[in-house]
């Protein structure tokens, strides 16, 4: 049965210098720094790469972060893996855990994460299995 997590979180996108390989140039890199509060009180660091299309709306990006912290009481890391894709401003994402990185009283977590962004505030739904301790 799963559980549910909710919450809010701050993020800091911090932009990395380009490739200097031409074709991967256009391909953007940054650092991800994020906070979470609630349900899921953590710390994240990670990784994108991304890309916009000459279309208006049209973009996708991927990203892994390692997140620490508490969970509903259990600690430990995690972390996600990001999927997202925008086809001339439809949206698509998928934030799930990549099997088998949870660590300590956080072993055995599977889930996905909802990201809500409500008047440039984000928040996060984070439905999730783990053994019992």
């Amino acid at each position: 049965m799963a559980i549910h997590a909710r919450g809010t979180f701050e993020v800091k996108i911090i932009p990395q210098s380009p490739d200097e390989r031409p074709e991967a140039a256009a391909i953007g890199r940054m650092l991800i720094d994020k906070q979470f509060h609630g349900d899921l009180e953590a710390s994240s660091q990670g990784q994108m790469l991304a890309f916009r299309s000459d279309v208006k709306g049209s973009a996708g990006y991927v990203a892994m972060e390692r997140v620490r912290g508490l969970l509903n009481g259990r600690t430990g890391t995690f972390v996600l893996q990001h999927t997202g894709a925008m086809a001339r401003g439809e949206q698509q994402l998928s934030v799930t855990v990549v099997a088998d990185s949870g660590t300590d009283e956080l072993t055995g977590l599977a889930g996905t994460m909802a990201i809500i962004i409500t008047d440039g505030k984000h928040s996060y739904e984070f439905g999730y299995t783990l053994p019992a301790l």
